[in-house]
């Protein structure tokens, strides 16, 4: 299992400008954030085509929106491939937004489920509260309404979680990891223990940031995902 320590020190190790990064990615974050909800609300204005096939909804950030990768290219694109590859009659809808956090996509999720109807949600979020240090007892309370709105709504949620670098404290990188593990258990919810698994090690597979996975990432973070998802699959 990867931890967050040897995660930084890989960070650290690339210098002063993986730090700078980090540093100023609020304001990063925030100016995709407004780009996203842009093109967000263009794609909600139209009401999806007409289908038979049950969706899969992923509700993300950058990571799954694809930051700095092509849209095909995508792990959420990767993934409608092998659901159809292997003869799952599935449609995947990304309603993910670079730059989101748990707050903004909860915000957002009731018009989602309302027009997308899905059979299954995925919650891949919490990166950038983790960033920028958002009280954990808050991100905790959106992801379980969440997971609340979902179910209530005739839907699998599927939590995907994730791990922070160490520098933000012993107590607060802990917890932060701890509360997927937390949620699953107490809503009976299944969850991936790290997203990044495999990944953030290797600089290979991280862009410049030092923050975003590569093209090359995507397939890895896809079969990450896919253990834990499969079983919630119907042919």
């Amino acid at each position: 299992m990867l931890m967050c320590r040897s995660w930084w020190s890989v960070f650290a190790g690339f210098g002063s400008t993986v730090r700078a990064v980090f540093s100023s990615y609020a304001r990063v974050t925030w100016m995709m954030f407004a780009c996203g909800l842009t093109l967000n609300a263009q794609a909600e204005a139209a009401a999806p085509a007409p289908t038979s096939k049950p969706v899969i909804l992923v509700v993300g950030d950058s990571l799954s929106a694809g930051y700095g990768v092509a849209v095909t290219a995508t792990w959420v694109a990767l993934l409608e491939k092998r659901l159809a590859k292997e003869g799952y009659g599935y449609r995947v809808v990304n309603a993910s937004i670079s730059g989101d956090t748990t707050g903004g996509a909860l915000t957002r999720l009731p018009r989602a489920l309302e027009l997308h109807k899905p059979a299954i949600v995925v919650l891949e979020l919490g990166g950038n509260d983790g960033l920028r240090g958002l009280p954990l007892k808050q991100m905790r309370t959106n992801l379980e309404s969440m997971i609340k709105l979902a179910r209530d709504r005739g839907a699998q949620p599927l939590l995907i979680g994730m791990r922070m670098p160490e520098n933000y404290g012993p107590e607060y990188t802990a917890g932060f990891h701890k509360l997927y593990g937390e949620l699953g258990a107490k809503y009976r919810v299944p969850h991936v223990d790290f997203f990044l698994d495999k990944v953030a090690l290797d600089p290979k597979l991280m862009q410049a940031d030092g923050i975003h996975p590569t093209t090359e990432a995507q397939p890895i973070l896809l079969d990450n995902m896919w253990p834990v998802l499969k079983p919630l699959l119907k042919k």
